[in-house]
């Protein structure tokens, strides 16, 4: 615990800076611990309270701020680079759609907390084109909140850390040996993953002339067109395939009944 006291002395602020900023741009280290290290160093007196709150909330507005404008640019490409590191990249979007989709906007304020929606969420905002100034306001407290529980976790436990600390140190051996095994379980578990989840990443998928021709040429109205752009990316307002229909993804169990059984069914989605 002293080294890691004397490493936030003599870099804490800057340190706490790089790893929240990291985080929130979706870099995979763990501002949490950050935190949580700041909030006891804090308790130590060895760094300032209003300065590490204010330089940990100034690194993640920077970093979902960054987000927020690239998604408005790069949308679904952006969403997916996000998600790449996971098994199923649709279902991390759509999850996080979801999420806003039955909560909307004040998905913003718990976001954090939650992995797989903390990086997704600014980006997502941006990539439905909500305004900056209520994106902002909404993103600010949610930032607030999550800096503040943390820190404030830190700062009320830093006895506790300086015992847990004290105790690997005269265990390191073991330490080595149980981060072993746990990163051979995680690998592990996540060839098991990959292997359940890959017959999903095969989605059958038609050209869009292919399509036009068998529109132009259906007289018999046998093929059907459906609309199921999520939430958030949909206006009800705006331009879409002539002829198709609109088909809300949020709410499959009552769609899915409406659909006829005897035609060729496509989609398309954002």
């Amino acid at each position: 615990m002293n080294n890691f006291f004397a490493s936030l002395a003599a870099h804490g602020y800057v340190l706490i800076f790089a790893v929240v900023f990291a985080e929130a741009i979706g870099l995979p280290v763990p501002a949490a611990l950050a935190l949580i290290g700041g909030g006891a160093a804090i308790a130590s007196k060895i760094l300032s309270g209003p300065i590490v709150v204010l330089m940990a909330i100034t690194a993640m507005l920077i970093g979902d701020t960054l987000l927020f404008f690239m998604g408005q640019h790069m949308g679904w490409w952006l969403l997916g680079t996000l998600c790449r590191i996971s098994i199923n990249p649709e279902s991390c979007i759509l999850r996080s759609a979801e999420s806003f989709y039955k909560r909307g906007k004040i998905t913003l304020l718990f976001a954090k907390f939650i992995p797989g929606v903390n990086t997704m969420a600014p980006p997502l905002a941006g990539s439905m084109k909500m305004p900056f100034r209520q994106f902002l306001r909404l993103d600010a407290a949610g930032v607030s909140l999550y800096i503040l529980a943390y820190t404030s976790l830190g700062f009320l436990s830093r006895d506790f850390l300086a015992k847990v600390t004290r105790g690997v140190q005269t265990a390191t051996r073991s330490l080595e040996e149980i981060l072993f095994v746990a990163t051979i379980a995680y690998l592990a578990y996540r060839i098991w993953l990959y292997q359940k989840n890959k017959v999903y990443r095969v989605v059958p998928r038609v050209q869009v002339k292919e399509l036009a021709r068998r529109l132009a040429s259906d007289g018999n109205g046998n093929v059907l067109l459906l609309d199921v752009r999520s939430h958030g990316y949909y206006d009800p307002e705006a331009e879409r395939i002539r002829g198709s229909l609109r088909f809300e993804p949020n709410n499959l169990t009552e769609e899915l009944k409406t659909l006829p059984k005897e035609k060729d069914i496509y989609l398309y989605c954002t």
